[in-house]
């Protein structure tokens, strides 16, 4: 189906579709199937996906009213993969010191590795691996938001040991896992929020410079979004230096200046992912690279994935041109603000 069906089965609240698909609320983080009785979302604000384990896979949490969870899923295909999640998902909790291959997949579902990784990458849009380790980064919060030390709630999430987990902290929450743990009690985020041409821009920071730059569509989803990660920690608007910081960057999108701002970062990431963000750097605007582009640049050519990764957890857009990168194939794969807006920072930049 394509989306003007899926819409249009949105409005009748068609029931022979559930089980087809989902449709997650950008501005409630909430998603539902097609025939949900409730109050029914601006169309822009709505995101169709395939299974309810790829929503929930990208944060949303499912309807209380229609429990899309609950779905029976009609599509031989897409029983298959939602097989897969769920072996994954069971794996994680009832085996966690056991690391899951694709090998394990294969013998219990019966389909050969090849086809099993490609079918799934198909739907969900990332491979096996990557939907194991987004779990465990899932398990691992909730165990430290249950009040878990650090190394029982990593070994519980099927890290092995806190080691292992304290080497790649800041790629997984953004700061240490023992700060995590409190909640980010103790952080000092300022923030700001302004308007431009790809909608809502918050502006983040701490004293020694600017630690995020998100964009949405509504305040309250933006701020919700700091509060979440860093519960208790002592998140307010800012009217200083991140005021001016912001500044530069609002003038910098409207007068479609090819010079980025020389604002102070205050970025958090890996030694790998580090050497990503300053290969980013380099990138001229209007000019693109694929990833495995930039993986050979670095000297590590079989990378590319872990190029992408390192892409995705850029928590300074624009700044840090993450958007000029692109698949292989010559499309645009993955952008965490959507990819709407991916391809209009590129659409602005060939016309600066």
């Amino acid at each position: 189906m394509n989306r003007n069906a899926m819409l249009a089965a949105v409005n009748e609240r068609d029931k022979s579709c559930d089980g087809q698909f989902v449709y997650a609320v950008k501005t409630t983080g909430v998603y539902c199937r097609p025939s949900c009785p409730s109050r029914q979302a601006k169309p822009e604000n709505i995101l169709f996906l395939d299974l309810p384990e790829h929503a929930e896979s990208k944060g949303y949490r499912a309807c209380k009213r229609c429990r899309p969870d609950l779905t029976v899923v009609k599509d031989p295909l897409l029983s298959l993969t939602r097989q897969i999640c769920r072996k994954i998902e069971e794996h994680i909790d009832s085996q966690p010191d056991e690391k899951l291959s694709l090998g394990v997949l294969s013998e219990e579902t019966g389909y050969n590795e090849d086809y099993l990784a490609r079918s799934f990458k198909n739907i969900m849009g990332i491979s096996p691996y990557d939907y194991y380790d987004t779990m465990r980064n899932r398990k691992l919060k909730e165990n430290l938001r249950h009040g878990e030390s650090v190394s029982r709630a990593a070994y519980g999430a099927g890290f092995g040991s806190s080691s292992r987990l304290y080497e790649k902290a800041n790629e997984r929450l953004g700061m240490s896992p023992a700060s995590y743990a409190r909640g980010g009690k103790g952080a000092e985020i300022a923030y700001t929020i302004v308007d431009c041409f790809l909608g809502k821009m918050l502006v983040a920071g701490t004293r020694k410079g600017v630690c995020a730059v998100y964009f949405g569509d509504q305040d309250a989803a933006l701020i919700a979004e700091l509060h979440e990660e860093f519960p208790e920690g002592e998140i307010a608007p800012e009217i200083g230096a991140l005021a001016i910081w912001t500044q530069k960057i609002s003038e910098f999108l409207e007068k479609k200046s090819a010079a980025v701002p020389e604002i102070p970062l205050d970025m958090y990431g890996t030694a790998f992912q580090r050497r990503v963000w300053q290969e980013l750097l380099k990138i001229g605007p209007g000019e693109t690279k694929t990833y495995k582009d930039i993986a050979i640049d670095m000297g590590r050519e079989k990378s590319s994935r872990a190029v992408g990764r390192a892409c995705a957890t850029n928590p300074v857009s624009l700044i840090v041109p993450c958007h000029r990168v692109i698949g292989t194939d010559g499309k645009l794969h993955g952008y965490r603000w959507g990819l709407e807006r991916k391809e209009l920072l590129r659409h602005w930049e060939q016309t600066a």
